[in-house]
């Protein structure tokens, strides 16, 4: 697993087999971030459900000003503090715990996030309760995206204050853009 732009460009992430997490591969994460690229200069990114970090370094690579990347599993969270201090990476924040506990702490703390990275187990209903809570706490950006991952299209429920930007199939994966109206 590579950075594949950006001041990273080349360097070599750990954390493709991390028990329980599913990197996004190379070629997906690159359609990925040629559909948002417009979103990522100077942003604020929360990458939750993160693994290996993959997705939000991605983005600080490209451009963001601030991460914050968020996994329950102990061993991804060392796994992206590792990638982490191997770049160099400042402005980066990694916050290990639950879902839920996550997303309470940004809300208690006024965080408002302009790209969600929500990429959780397929066999859950996590993209939908995640969506949810960030809509309810108001976690996203006037004009924010949400990036979502899920294995069916109809798991990724998009309630009336966003909108679908784009939806994609990638081989047996749906990501679907979602943007704050």
């Amino acid at each position: 697993m590579k950075v594949i732009s950006g001041k990273y460009k080349g360097r070599v992430l750990e954390g493709f087999d991390i028990s329980g997490t599913r990197p996004t591969m190379d070629r997906v994460k690159e359609s990925i971030f040629g559909m948002i690229q417009t979103w990522v200069n100077d942003s604020v990114v929360l990458d939750l459900f993160a693994g290996s970090g993959n997705l939000g370094i991605e983005a600080l690579s490209e451009g963001a000003k601030t991460i914050y990347l968020a996994d329950k599993n102990k061993k991804a969270c060392q796994v992206i503090n590792r990638n982490l201090d191997k770049l160099g990476a400042l402005n980066s924040f990694v916050f290990c715990g639950d879902y839920k506990k996550a997303l309470a702490y940004y809300s208690s703390c006024s965080f408002v996030f302009d790209i969600i990275f929500l990429d959780p187990p397929y066999q859950s209903d996590l993209v939908a309760q995640s969506i949810d809570i960030i809509v309810r706490e108001g976690l996203l950006s006037k004009g924010g995206i949400l990036v979502c991952e899920s294995d069916k299209l109809e798991k990724i429920i998009c309630p009336d204050c966003l909108e679908v930007v784009k939806s994609k199939k990638y081989g047996d994966k749906w990501v679907a853009i979602l943007r704050q109206i």
